[in-house]
């Protein structure tokens, strides 16, 4: 009797334990039926946006800044009726600096900076709703909240709101003509079959990222990483976010080196600021530290071959030019990924042996090499002794690898017998 009572108790507690984790990643995203009421300046606009329809290419009316003017005070109060804290502007300055690497300047007069996802040194504001060809985020100054620029129908339910503005709609023509004077198909909002679920999910994805990025939320990071994942990818990728090791490890792995993209590979280890410095991620070698374990039968089992990959990648000077690398910003990247992978060569727990070292030594010239012993080998403690070390793996790499003499006519001298031709100095 006993032992029923405890099963049933903890199967109560599990289901409750569940019902809280989903309605934390899942929250109601609806705005509270008293929370928005009619505004002058959103109807003047919205009967604007009705008026020419959804975005597309051939829709001729040019969203500004005015479109989100607008609608900032809608955003903030939807963040606020779905839990969302605005933090002090000096802990949202120091979030957005760390984040995104921008500086929010208190004494500039603009309300607004533009965060731009194709282009993270691109500075001008742009205000046409995200798509294919434009992707960012506009950082609300004083509010402290972040938010894409949102057509009012995406995020109001405008034909219980704006009555009049409706009925106008639904009257409304559904061509127009374009700047040549053709005559061009209209998509009015009322005929978008998934408007409803499409606002719910901007507001769903509003509040999260806030939640997530300024609130600390876990909750709501873990809906971000199944249902924003391009956004979540590019904190890293593009922003060299590496600060939060839960979404660094998400990102690490499912990212795999791929030779058609092998740029997208590097931006787990290294993005370039805008001020043309190059920034390495030491977080990233941290955690792929206990990512990779011995005898591991997941995906991480591929790290090794994938920086082996991505190494060989930037040893090809042109090949990887486009990656705007100068000699010593490559040189260290290269010299931090062949010291990371050479650490296993000399651990026993691990069945290891990429000659790293010695890959490294095959691809970097004299002028290369003095460019390591200017820069003290660029800190790595064991550096200096495992490239010492590593000679004859180079001269293996190269003969059976590099250049590929190694064959059933030819076998590389054992190790042994190379080091009494090319003994230490």
């Amino acid at each position: 009797m006993e032992n029923k009572f405890l099963v049933g108790l903890l199967f109560i507690l599990s289901f409750l334990v569940s019902c809280q984790e989903k309605k934390a990643g899942n929250i109601d995203i609806q705005p509270s039926k008293n929370s928005l009421k009619p505004d002058q300046d959103i109807n003047i606009m919205l009967k604007k946006q009705l008026e020419y329809g959804k975005p597309s290419f051939d829709n001729p009316y040019q969203y500004s800044e005015k479109d989100l003017d607008v609608t900032v005070p809608v955003l903030s109060q939807i963040l606020t009726d779905n839990g969302y804290k605005p933090i002090s502007n000096d802990e949202f300055n120091t979030k957005i600096k760390q984040i995104f690497n921008r500086i929010i300047d208190p004494k500039s007069a603009g309300s607004f900076l533009y965060v731009n996802f194709l282009d993270q040194c691109e500075r001008s504001s742009n205000y046409a709703p995200n798509d294919a060809e434009n992707n960012g985020i506009f950082i609300i100054k004083n509010l402290n909240f972040i938010t894409d620029l949102y057509p009012i129908p995406y995020i109001i339910d405008y034909q219980k709101l704006y009555n009049e503005a409706a009925q106008k709609e639904d009257i409304s023509s559904k061509t127009y003509k374009d700047a040549n004077g053709n005559e061009v198909k209209k998509y009015l909002w009322k005929d978008i079959s998934n408007l409803k679920e499409q606002r719910k999910k901007n507001i769903q994805t509003l509040a999260a990222r806030n939640m997530y990025l300024f609130n600390d939320s876990r909750a709501q990071y873990k809906w971000l990483v199944i249902n924003d994942q391009y956004f979540m990818e590019r904190l890293v990728k593009n922003f060299g976010y590496t600060e939060d090791s839960e979404l660094l490890k998400w990102v690490i792995e499912k990212t795999e080196f791929d030779k058609n993209n092998p740029s997208d590979y590097g931006k787990l280890f290294w993005t370039k600021e805008c001020n043309g410095n190059m920034k390495l991620h030491a977080d990233t070698f941290k955690l792929l530290q206990k990512l990779y374990i011995p005898n591991d039968s997941s995906e991480n089992r591929f790290i090794l071959d994938h920086i082996k990959d991505y190494f060989e990648y930037l040893g090809n000077k042109e090949i990887s030019q486009t990656e705007n690398l100068t000699p010593v910003e490559r040189i260290k990247i290269m010299s931090n990924l062949a010291y990371f992978v050479e650490q296993y060569k000399y651990d026993p727990k691990f069945n290891e042996d990429n000659k790293m070292m010695g890959r490294l030594r095959f691809f970097l010239g004299d002028k290369d090499r003095e460019i390591l012993k200017e820069n003290n080998y660029f800190g790595l403690p064991k550096f200096r002794e495992w490239w010492g070390n590593a000679d004859y793996d180079e001269y293996f790499v190269t003969q059976c690898e590099y250049e590929g003499t190694c064959g059933p006519d030819y076998q590389p001298v054992n190790y042994t017998e190379w080091r009494k031709q090319h003994p230490k100095k």
